[in-house]
């Protein structure tokens, strides 16, 4: 995507979003979406011993997934208003069924991610492989660079065990022990009955299908949203509109309802940068206004096919 300057007239697209009711939380819609998610853990639990372990293991990946987007979009304040009970509300999704710290998330994606996205030395997800996907820290390491399709690749199957690492890690740095204490309650609740009712293999064939299953999924979801975009330093940033950073560091996805399903909303990551706010369910919507808007003042929308956004990922690895 080539550079381009971007006029700073973001609050004329807030304001048709806005007069369309796109940004009005959803409390009763999110609540739904939570109970139901909490009713589908009670019907597995309540029925462990008819389940095949591998089919099992994938529909517990299912609802895995929607607690993590589900844990997301509370923590943007998608659902309340209110910070401290979205944080409250996000605990037995992120820390009880993930085992993942809410805390850890909002410092590093809501706070680091969304205010400084693709800038170096602030942006931890372009840091992969010493710096690989930025322009000016490509790194020294022979070892790197010779394995690096294999190592970047193939660390796709280990992001879910890799989040609750860097979760356990940041809880006990900030001495957040109430959080560790709800994330260490995840094995005794959710793979304490798994291992309790069924044979030791069938457990360990639904544990190792969920983490790899799991992590491919997070993993393949993540990397299209920013991976291969266009990089800044801080000073840089800082000269930069809201509109102009969001729209230059991200990549939003073609495919329509279902793709917007499988990423969590992810799919439209130039709208959910520009409105962290905006509920997942309006996203699509905001989408379709936001490429209009940009058509209209011929500002430069980045848009692919997943397919595509896989592709670019590989070529900007190619180049360290």
């Amino acid at each position: 995507m080539s550079a381009a300057i971007y006029p700073d007239i973001f609050d004329e697209l807030k304001i048709q979003v806005r007069d369309a009711g796109l940004l009005e939380r959803v409390p009763i819609r999110g609540s739904i979406e939570m109970v139901a998610l909490v009713i589908s853990f009670i019907v597995v639990y309540s029925t462990l011993t008819l389940w095949n372990p591998v089919l099992l293991g994938l529909f517990m990946t299912l609802l895995f997934t929607r607690a993590v987007f589900i844990s997301h979009d509370i923590l943007h304040t998608q659902y309340f208003q209110s910070k401290s009970l979205s944080t409250k509300l996000s605990y037995p999704f992120s820390a009880i069924v993930l085992s993942n710290s809410s805390s850890w998330w909002d410092f590093k994606h809501n706070i680091n991610h969304h205010h400084f996205c693709n800038t170096i030395d602030k942006d931890e997800d372009i840091m992969a492989l010493d710096g690989a996907f930025t322009p000016h820290n490509r790194g020294n390491s022979p070892f790197l660079k010779k394995f690096k399709y294999i190592i970047f690749w193939g660390a796709m199957f280990f992001m879910y065990p890799a989040f609750i690492a860097q979760s356990y890690n940041f809880a006990l740095k900030r001495k957040n022990y109430g959080e560790f204490f709800l994330m260490l309650l995840h094995w005794p609740i959710i793979w304490g009955p798994i291992f309790y009712m069924l044979p030791l293999t069938d457990a360990l064939i639904t544990f190792v299908t969920l983490n790899l299953v799991l992590s491919v999924w997070l993993a393949f979801g993540f990397i299209t949203n920013h991976l291969g975009c266009e990089v800044f330093t801080v000073e840089e940033v800082e000269k930069m509109s809201w509109m102009e950073l969001q729209m230059r560091t991200s990549r939003s996805l073609k495919g329509g309802i279902l793709v917007h399903w499988f990423y969590g909303g992810l799919n439209t990551q130039i709208e959910h940068h520009l409105f962290p706010k905006a509920p997942r369910y309006n996203l699509l919507k905001i989408q379709k206004m936001t490429r209009d808007f940009a058509k209209k003042h011929n500002i430069p929308y980045f848009e692919t096919t997943p397919i595509e956004a896989y592709v670019q990922i590989n070529k900007a690895l190619g180049a360290y």
